[in-house]
């Protein structure tokens, strides 16, 4: 008995301890709104990163067992299955949900990525992560959350240091807008785009990356880097395929995070 008290014990401290390394940061944005985010910190980070999942990007977070927290929707998205993976290469992870009032089956589809709220909403996720860490602030979407990525990018009034779009959105949709009918002209900070040479989705095709880039004209530096490799289990435009870089993660977030600390 006491081998199995000592046992459950372990379990317990072995979960409080996974669990509290990740928390839910609920912020008061836009008048009854709230706009909250998973964090996960570490004493000595080079630089603060917000992750926008793709799709409608509402994960529905909550507030979880021991003090942690948890999400019904996006677990396998390339940035939120890698989060963790982010935190191990030095660097502080905000992975943001939809704001309060999008929180609906569309979520942020259909021009809230592009808004002005959501602009505000996300500055106020930076004025955290500036005055809780001090350090340098990344935007990293994927897919449709590129579209997000984007926006705040053109259009903050608080600042970032730079922004990376993976497997963006290419080309005219009805679920938000592409990249290149964005001003990408007009963003100053720098900005790497990555590609799967072989990403069948047919919003986000290899080709339109290299147009991305080339828009990337204002950026104090512009990069572009293609993929090859990994494997598939899902549908094209889904997470586990060449579009969220299954198979080949680590060799992806290690060019980000390389890219990340050369400019930061």
């Amino acid at each position: 008995m006491s081998r199995f008290i000592s046992f459950i014990f372990l379990l317990f401290i072995f979960a409080s301890t996974t669990v509290s390394a990740e928390k839910l940061v609920t912020l008061d944005t836009r008048e009854g709104v709230q706009q909250k985010f998973l964090l996960a910190e570490l004493n000595k980070a080079s630089a603060s990163l917000i992750l926008f999942a793709g799709g409608k990007g509402a994960l529905d977070l909550y507030s979880g067992v021991f003090g942690g927290a948890g999400m019904n929707w996006g677990r396998k998205n390339f940035l939120v299955r890698t989060r963790d993976d982010f935190l191990e290469r030095g660097f502080n992870v905000a992975i943001v949900d939809a704001p309060s009032d999008y929180q609906g089956e569309k979520g942020m589809l259909y021009g809230f990525r592009n808004s002005v709220e959501h602009v505000q909403d996300i500055d106020a996720v930076i004025n955290y992560l500036k005055d809780n860490f001090a350090k340098p602030v990344w935007l990293i979407g994927t897919s449709r959350g590129t579209e997000s990525a984007a926006n705040i990018a053109l259009n903050t009034s608080v600042g970032i240091d730079g922004v990376i779009f993976t497997s963006s959105m290419t080309e005219e949709n009805g679920g938000g807008i592409s990249l290149p009918e964005m001003p990408l002209e007009n963003i100053k900070v720098p900005a790497l785009v990555t590609h799967h040479r072989d990403d069948g989705c047919r919003k986000t095709v290899p080709e339109g990356a290299q147009t991305i880039h080339s828009m990337l004209t204002g950026a104090s530096v512009a990069e572009i880097k293609f993929y090859e490799g990994g494997y598939e289990e899902s549908k094209p435009c889904k997470a586990l395929s060449h579009h969220g870089y299954l198979g080949i993660e680590q060799k992806v977030l290690d060019d980000i995070a390389d890219f990340i600390k050369r400019n930061s």
